[in-house]
């Protein structure tokens, strides 16, 4: 198991930048998949960016160039730098690991942190 928690949310004027930080409780060399989730009032969770198992990085095509997923493995940490915010990057954005274990795949969520633009 991995437990997951975010930190970094709060309000910010549209341009501005933000870092969110998910710290994890097992070592993250250990998860395969690793990343950042969203979720805007009445919309349906997506992904933002993420790490994955064969070493590549995913981004949402809306936040490509302004956004930027980073780690630390020495201290279990995935970070999300976020750049010239705009109203639309608005939601609650969850921490996500996925952990493979022989066939199947269990998925963990961090509680979650509000990032809040203003125009």
């Amino acid at each position: 198991q991995v437990q997951l928690v975010e930190s970094g949310g709060d309000l910010v004027q549209a341009g501005g930048s933000l870092r969110l930080s998910c710290a994890a409780s097992r070592s993250i060399f250990s998860i395969n998949d690793m990343g950042w989730y969203r979720q805007a009032p009445g919309k349906q969770r997506e992904l933002v960016a993420a790490f994955t198992s064969g070493g590549r990085t995913n981004y949402a095509d809306s936040v490509k160039g302004r956004f930027t997923i980073s780690r630390d493995n020495a201290k279990n940490t995935v970070y999300l730098q976020m750049n010239s915010l705009k109203p639309e990057d608005t939601a609650v954005y969850f921490c996500n690991a996925k952990l493979v274990i022989s066939t199947s795949v269990d998925t963990y969520w961090g509680q979650g942190t509000q990032v809040t633009v203003s125009s």
